[in-house]
């Protein structure tokens, strides 16, 4: 069993995953101005910690100026729907979408919660599906970041190989002994189920429930990689640093290739660190153990070997056998567990044979609720014998009662109160 513990968070939106990103000053006026909007800027959380709003506009060093285009375009063509909602770019006064180094868009209401990672998975797959048509933008060839280099790391080729560049080989992740493991784990998947992604939702999907408005998309850094890659990033960053419950690795594992995903999305975060200090190792370290495993029942690409063992120990879980069942059970044969056409004649018969009825015993006591699990209590009641010894109490009324009475009772109380007339 795994103890994933909450941790800080690391993502494209914390500066401590990469220590040489540059500290930001906050929009001058004339940049603010341009943008139709008036100071002071306050910081916002999130952003590589240079994210600003002023007058609800929400201002952001731009990247590419071709990205923040393309961006602002795709956003703007996007049609309206109840599944998501995404933050209007706003131009400058000129016309563009950027002004000084700067981009903007508009404030949304909602707050992040990364505890909902299930949601965020739901929000992200329907706006992947709105954007499965795009083609690939070609910014993404240009751009040359920590998370870009860390991306192309976790999907790229062994070191050494031709097809590898230089960027990808000095990334310093690849000395990390916990990468080790994860590049022998991955296999090569098809591009075919590529696609433009958002490749960091969990802290960019806002929740305004109690507006009535659907999760709004923000802070998009767009990749080309198959949708399950982006909903696996998110479930790695909500295992490794918000203490997710390991149950969303089977929630989701319907997602194609999944485990060859997982283990990519947590080579893309590790790759993003210079360094691996003991914190960071023991929140990453768990879920790689749990991944590498690949234990969970829906797992896409189980190992040959563990193939049975889930379902051995959940069949071990689903039957509680007490202390020397085994050794009780075993020396017996146990009966054929279809069901026997139901006689209440055994019920009323004197026998006070207790053995010959305890095939049969288990449908005489009515106890709907464990009608499922038929040969678990049958178990149970060949290893218990006290509902034997209690069976007899309600037993049948003695025929020669009613003559050693000298007030005989009508038969049909006889049969009513059995229990009144026993004790002579």
């Amino acid at each position: 069993m795994f103890t994933i513990r909450p941790n800080k968070p690391n993502s494209a939106n914390n500066v401590s995953s990469i220590s040489t990103l540059p500290r930001q000053e906050p929009p001058g006026p004339p940049v603010l101005a341009a943008f139709g909007a008036e100071g002071p800027a306050r910081p916002l959380p999130g952003g590589q910690g240079g994210t600003w709003c002023a007058d609800g506009i929400v201002l952001k060093r731009t990247g590419l100026r071709t990205e923040t285009a393309w961006r602002a375009h795709t956003l703007n063509a996007l049609p309206e729907t109840d599944e998501f909602r995404v933050a209007p770019p706003v131009r400058s006064m000129d016309g563009t979408w950027t002004a000084g180094g700067w981009e903007a868009w508009r404030l949304v209401p909602g707050t992040a919660d990364e505890r909902r990672v299930d949601d965020v998975l739901r929000v992200g797959r329907a706006f992947h599906a709105a954007l499965a048509e795009l083609p690939r933008p070609a910014f993404l060839d240009e751009r040359d970041d920590p998370w870009s280099r860390a991306d192309r790391f976790s999907w790229g080729y062994a070191a050494g190989s031709a097809e590898a560049s230089a960027a990808e080989e000095a990334v310093p992740a690849r000395e990390f002994e916990l990468v080790a493991p994860l590049l022998a784990a991955r296999s090569p998947l098809s591009e075919d189920a590529s696609q433009v992604v958002h490749g960091d939702l969990l802290g960019n999907v806002l929740f305004a429930d109690a507006e009535g408005l659907p999760p709004a998309i923000i802070d998009w850094p767009a990749y080309w990689r198959p949708p399950g890659w982006a909903s696996a990033v998110a479930a790695v960053d909500a295992l490794c640093w918000h203490g997710a419950d390991i149950g969303v690795l089977d929630r989701w594992a319907h997602v194609p290739h999944w485990r060859q995903l997982l283990v990519r999305a947590l080579l893309f975060r590790i790759a993003t660190h210079e360094r691996l200090d003991p914190d960071l190792e023991a929140a990453y370290r768990p879920v790689a153990d749990l991944v590498l495993d690949g234990h969970w029942p829906q797992a896409t690409e189980p190992r040959a070997e563990q193939r049975g063992a889930p379902r051995a120990e959940a069949r071990s879980e689903r039957r509680p056998e007490p202390t020397g069942l085994r050794a009780v059970r075993e020396p017996e044969p146990e009966p054929q567990p279809e069901p026997t056409p139901a006689v209440p004649d055994p019920l009323r018969e004197p026998e006070p044979e207790p053995q010959p009825r305890t095939p049969t015993q288990p449908e005489s006591q009515s106890q709907p609720h464990s009608q499922q699990a038929a040969p678990q209590q049958e178990m149970l009641d060949v290893c218990a014998p006290l509902p034997e010894e209690e069976q007899p109490e309600p037993t049948p009324q003695p025929s020669t009662e009613p003559a050693a009475e000298p007030a005989a009772e009508p038969s049909t109380e006889q049969r009513t109160e059995p229990l009144d007339s026993s004790p002579s």
